[in-house]
Protein backbone atom coordinates (compact mmCIF):
# COMPACT_ATOMS: atom_id res chain seq x y z
CA UNK A 1 0.00 0.00 0.00
CA UNK A 2 1.25 3.30 -0.83
CA UNK A 3 2.16 6.05 1.90
CA UNK A 4 2.23 9.59 1.85
CA UNK A 5 3.98 12.06 3.62
CA UNK A 6 3.92 15.74 4.25
CA UNK A 7 5.01 17.67 6.73
CA UNK A 8 4.40 14.92 9.48
CA UNK A 9 1.27 13.59 7.77
CA UNK A 10 1.23 10.28 6.47
CA UNK A 11 -1.65 8.90 4.36
CA UNK A 12 -2.17 4.84 4.00
CA UNK A 13 -4.16 5.19 1.26
CA UNK A 14 -3.81 5.81 -2.09
CA UNK A 15 -5.69 8.87 -3.78
CA UNK A 16 -8.67 7.91 -5.28
CA UNK A 17 -10.00 9.62 -8.05
CA UNK A 18 -13.71 9.71 -8.51
CA UNK A 19 -14.97 8.79 -11.81
CA UNK A 20 -17.18 6.75 -14.15
CA UNK A 21 -16.11 8.09 -17.23
CA UNK A 22 -13.69 6.01 -18.68
CA UNK A 23 -12.73 9.01 -21.37
CA UNK A 24 -12.00 11.38 -18.16
CA UNK A 25 -9.99 8.61 -16.58
CA UNK A 26 -7.86 7.78 -19.62
CA UNK A 27 -7.11 11.83 -19.94
CA UNK A 28 -6.20 11.98 -16.54
CA UNK A 29 -3.71 8.88 -16.70
CA UNK A 30 -2.54 10.20 -19.72
CA UNK A 31 -1.90 14.20 -18.32
CA UNK A 32 -0.51 12.69 -14.99
CA UNK A 33 1.54 9.91 -16.06
CA UNK A 34 3.21 8.39 -12.97
CA UNK A 35 4.11 11.89 -11.08
CA UNK A 36 0.94 10.91 -8.90
CA UNK A 37 0.09 7.33 -8.07
CA UNK A 38 -4.20 7.22 -7.67
CA UNK A 39 -6.60 4.57 -8.24
CA UNK A 40 -10.40 5.50 -9.49
CA UNK A 41 -13.27 4.76 -8.01
CA UNK A 42 -16.97 5.41 -9.41
CA UNK A 43 -19.40 7.43 -6.58
CA UNK A 44 -22.87 8.07 -6.69
CA UNK A 45 -22.53 11.87 -5.53
CA UNK A 46 -25.53 14.25 -5.09
CA UNK A 47 -25.64 16.66 -8.59
CA UNK A 48 -25.32 20.36 -6.34
CA UNK A 49 -26.18 23.46 -7.25
CA UNK A 50 -23.97 26.74 -6.81
CA UNK A 51 -20.49 28.15 -7.94
CA UNK A 52 -17.81 25.63 -9.66
CA UNK A 53 -15.25 25.48 -7.12
CA UNK A 54 -17.85 25.05 -3.91
CA UNK A 55 -19.91 22.07 -6.23
CA UNK A 56 -16.18 20.65 -6.53
CA UNK A 57 -15.29 21.21 -3.23
CA UNK A 58 -18.75 19.91 -1.42
CA UNK A 59 -18.15 16.62 -4.04
CA UNK A 60 -14.93 15.96 -2.31
CA UNK A 61 -16.28 16.15 1.31
CA UNK A 62 -18.94 13.78 0.15
CA UNK A 63 -16.71 11.61 -1.64
CA UNK A 64 -13.69 11.51 1.38
CA UNK A 65 -16.62 10.16 3.67
CA UNK A 66 -17.49 7.34 1.53
CA UNK A 67 -13.98 6.41 0.74
CA UNK A 68 -12.60 7.19 4.29
CA UNK A 69 -9.43 8.37 2.86
CA UNK A 70 -7.94 11.23 0.37
CA UNK A 71 -9.93 11.78 -2.39
CA UNK A 72 -9.89 13.79 -5.81
CA UNK A 73 -12.73 15.00 -7.74
CA UNK A 74 -13.19 16.60 -10.71
CA UNK A 75 -15.57 19.29 -11.95
CA UNK A 76 -16.04 20.18 -15.86
CA UNK A 77 -17.70 23.73 -16.81
CA UNK A 78 -18.04 25.03 -20.23
CA UNK A 79 -19.12 28.81 -20.11
CA UNK A 80 -20.74 30.85 -22.35
CA UNK A 81 -20.02 34.18 -22.28
CA UNK A 82 -22.85 35.61 -23.36
CA UNK A 83 -25.12 33.76 -21.26
CA UNK A 84 -22.84 35.08 -18.12
CA UNK A 85 -21.16 31.52 -17.95
CA UNK A 86 -24.22 29.20 -18.46
CA UNK A 87 -24.53 26.66 -18.89
CA UNK A 88 -21.39 25.92 -16.66
CA UNK A 89 -21.07 23.29 -13.72
CA UNK A 90 -24.76 22.05 -15.88
CA UNK A 91 -22.70 21.60 -19.28
CA UNK A 92 -23.68 17.55 -18.01
CA UNK A 93 -27.38 18.01 -18.44
CA UNK A 94 -27.55 20.26 -21.34
CA UNK A 95 -25.79 17.84 -23.30
CA UNK A 96 -27.92 15.24 -22.59
CA UNK A 97 -31.39 17.47 -23.68
CA UNK A 98 -30.34 19.44 -26.42
CA UNK A 99 -27.33 17.90 -27.99
CA UNK A 100 -24.40 19.84 -29.76
CA UNK A 101 -26.94 21.24 -32.04
CA UNK A 102 -29.34 22.57 -29.05
CA UNK A 103 -25.90 24.25 -27.32
CA UNK A 104 -25.14 26.14 -30.47
CA UNK A 105 -28.68 27.19 -31.05
CA UNK A 106 -28.64 29.18 -27.18
CA UNK A 107 -26.15 31.38 -29.00
CA UNK A 108 -28.00 31.83 -32.38
CA UNK A 109 -29.44 35.20 -30.81
CA UNK A 110 -25.77 36.52 -30.00
CA UNK A 111 -23.18 37.51 -31.95
CA UNK A 112 -20.89 36.72 -29.18
CA UNK A 113 -19.77 32.59 -29.16
CA UNK A 114 -16.75 33.15 -26.83
CA UNK A 115 -16.87 30.53 -24.52
CA UNK A 116 -14.55 28.69 -21.79
CA UNK A 117 -13.89 25.48 -20.90
CA UNK A 118 -13.01 25.34 -16.99
CA UNK A 119 -12.20 22.18 -14.81
CA UNK A 120 -11.90 21.83 -11.19
CA UNK A 121 -10.41 19.92 -9.31
CA UNK A 122 -10.88 19.30 -5.63
CA UNK A 123 -8.30 17.42 -3.21
CA UNK A 124 -9.21 16.05 0.56
CA UNK A 125 -6.68 14.15 2.20
CA UNK A 126 -9.30 12.53 4.45
CA UNK A 127 -13.11 13.08 5.50
CA UNK A 128 -12.73 15.54 8.33
CA UNK A 129 -10.08 18.17 6.38
CA UNK A 130 -10.87 21.00 4.33
CA UNK A 131 -10.72 20.50 0.41
CA UNK A 132 -8.04 22.28 -1.67
CA UNK A 133 -9.22 23.60 -5.35
CA UNK A 134 -7.22 24.02 -8.61
CA UNK A 135 -8.87 25.52 -11.40
CA UNK A 136 -7.61 25.43 -15.01
CA UNK A 137 -9.16 27.37 -17.91
CA UNK A 138 -8.71 27.15 -21.36
CA UNK A 139 -10.29 30.17 -23.25
CA UNK A 140 -11.94 29.62 -26.85
CA UNK A 141 -15.48 29.74 -29.02
CA UNK A 142 -18.62 27.47 -29.80
CA UNK A 143 -18.54 26.25 -33.14
CA UNK A 144 -21.23 23.52 -35.26
CA UNK A 145 -20.10 20.31 -33.96
CA UNK A 146 -16.70 18.61 -35.62
CA UNK A 147 -15.19 15.67 -35.27
CA UNK A 148 -15.60 12.02 -33.11
CA UNK A 149 -18.37 12.70 -31.32
CA UNK A 150 -17.84 10.11 -28.76
CA UNK A 151 -16.34 12.52 -25.24
CA UNK A 152 -19.09 15.39 -24.45
CA UNK A 153 -18.79 18.40 -25.51
CA UNK A 154 -15.23 18.50 -27.11
CA UNK A 155 -16.58 18.51 -30.79
CA UNK A 156 -18.35 22.18 -30.42
CA UNK A 157 -15.32 23.99 -28.69
CA UNK A 158 -12.37 25.44 -30.25
CA UNK A 159 -9.69 26.64 -28.36
CA UNK A 160 -8.39 29.82 -28.91
CA UNK A 161 -5.42 30.16 -31.48
CA UNK A 162 -6.44 26.33 -32.81
CA UNK A 163 -8.64 25.79 -36.02
CA UNK A 164 -9.80 22.58 -34.70
CA UNK A 165 -12.24 21.55 -32.25
CA UNK A 166 -11.10 19.57 -29.08
CA UNK A 167 -12.42 16.76 -30.71
CA UNK A 168 -10.65 17.27 -33.85
CA UNK A 169 -7.41 17.69 -31.81
CA UNK A 170 -4.77 14.50 -31.43
CA UNK A 171 -5.11 13.69 -27.80
CA UNK A 172 -1.44 14.61 -26.83
CA UNK A 173 -2.00 18.19 -28.48
CA UNK A 174 -4.94 18.76 -26.31
CA UNK A 175 -3.24 17.49 -23.55
CA UNK A 176 -0.91 20.04 -23.51
CA UNK A 177 -3.73 23.25 -23.43
CA UNK A 178 -7.23 21.29 -22.45
CA UNK A 179 -8.86 23.11 -19.35
CA UNK A 180 -8.18 19.48 -17.24
CA UNK A 181 -4.24 19.81 -18.30
CA UNK A 182 -3.92 23.12 -16.36
CA UNK A 183 -5.79 21.80 -13.34
CA UNK A 184 -3.92 18.54 -13.35
CA UNK A 185 -0.64 21.05 -13.36
CA UNK A 186 -1.39 22.54 -10.22
CA UNK A 187 -2.31 19.05 -8.56
CA UNK A 188 0.89 17.84 -9.59
CA UNK A 189 2.60 20.98 -8.46
CA UNK A 190 0.50 20.77 -5.07
CA UNK A 191 2.07 17.37 -4.41
CA UNK A 192 5.61 18.21 -5.58
CA UNK A 193 5.97 21.69 -3.43
CA UNK A 194 4.26 19.90 -0.16
CA UNK A 195 6.94 17.56 -0.36
CA UNK A 196 4.66 14.07 -0.84
CA UNK A 197 6.66 11.66 -0.71
CA UNK A 198 5.08 7.53 -1.75
CA UNK A 199 6.29 4.76 0.09
CA UNK A 200 5.07 1.13 -1.35
CA UNK A 201 4.62 -1.83 1.18
CA UNK A 202 4.90 -4.68 -1.32
CA UNK A 203 3.73 -6.95 1.90
CA UNK A 204 0.17 -5.52 1.77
Amino acid sequence: MAAMRTGGLVLTRPVTFVTGNAKKLEEVRAILGTSLPFQSLKLDLPELQGEPEEISKEKARLAAIQVNGPVLVEDTCLCFNALQGLPGPYIKWFLQKIGHEGLNNLLMAYEDKSAYAMCVFSLALGPNTEPITFLGKTMGKIVPARGPSDFGWDPIFQPDGYDLTYAEMPKEEKNKISHRSRSLSMVKSHFSEAGYTFQIDSST
